[in-house]
């Protein structure tokens, strides 16, 4: 049996327990609704939830464009240059290990309790893994192809574009894809603890008058969300399959560099 076929056949199995079990009686439905019951809830209330998916898709995509875009552009600076790396990454690995979590409440604070808090706490939530991972990505690149693409005339940006990102670009997607995934769960655990609308609102809104249906129905969406956002990286991934190493795509990508795309120093 191949891989593929038992990993399908674990899902289908649980699928059927979590059918069964409640059915039986051997798990309360207040616990654990069957899965049936699940999915017609959904159904009944799909205008409901499809606005609220609506709401957090944007708040995702919005956290995701500030969280990744930033942490890799940032990673990249600071991993590059010496001087900085030893003076920021420490500090941003001791903030990694703090619960951000506990500082959501500054964040509405500053910012109400509408989309902007959920957007700036999210962002910040998934900012910094994806950083740290992209910095430390940098670390795996042969220097010669740095001290080459410096001696060609190549500006920061450019070696950043053409050497540095391309090079650590295995590292950076692993960054990428728990950065995104922290996004994801930001943006959920936000909504659940203040706010008026979302897929987390909904959550625990059923939580509070025990009707678990509607509570996996929401579980449900958000594991789409991030199943469908693992699955959007490993697609990159394989895209990008042509860098196995650091070396190997820093080599290739010193490769594409040449006096045409880079003007020598004056």
């Amino acid at each position: 049996m191949s891989a593929k076929t038992l990993r399908h056949s674990i899902v289908i199995g649980l699928l059927v327990l979590w059918e069964l079990l409640p059915r039986t009686g051997l798990i309360p439905e207040l616990f654990l609704p069957s899965l049936s019951s699940t999915l017609l809830a959904g159904w009944n209330e799909a205008a409901e939830y499809g606005h609220a998916l609506a709401v957090t898709l944007y708040e995702v995509a919005v956290s995701m464009a500030f969280a990744c875009g930033g942490g890799i552009l940032l990673g990249a600076i600071v991993g590059s240059l010496p001087r900085p790396r030893l003076l920021i990454m420490p500090m941003i690995s001791s903030l990694y290990a703090v619960p951000l979590v506990i500082l959501y409440p500054v964040f509405t604070v500053w910012l109400g309790i509408g989309s902007e808090s959920k957007i700036a706490f999210a962002s910040v939530y998934g900012f910094l893994p994806t950083m740290l991972a992209t910095a430390a990505g940098i670390q795996t690149i042969d220097p010669q192809l740095l001290l080459a693409a410096r001696s060609m005339g190549a500006t920061l940006s450019q070696r950043l574009v053409r050497v540095i990102i391309p090079a650590a670009i295995p590292t950076v997607l692993s960054g990428l894809r728990i950065g995104g995934a922290l996004v994801i769960v930001g943006v959920v655990v936000s909504e659940m603890l203040i706010s008026s609308a979302g897929i987390g609102y909904l959550i625990s809104r059923y939580r509070t008058i025990l009707d678990s249906p509607h509570v996996f129905a929401g579980v449900l969406l958000v594991l789409f969300m991030a199943i469908a956002f693992n699955t959007a990286i490993r697609w990159v991934e394989r895209k990008a399959a042509i860098w196995q190493t650091g070396t190997r795509a820093g080599q290739s990508a010193a490769d594409e560099v040449g006096p045409g795309a880079m003007q020598p120093a004056t």
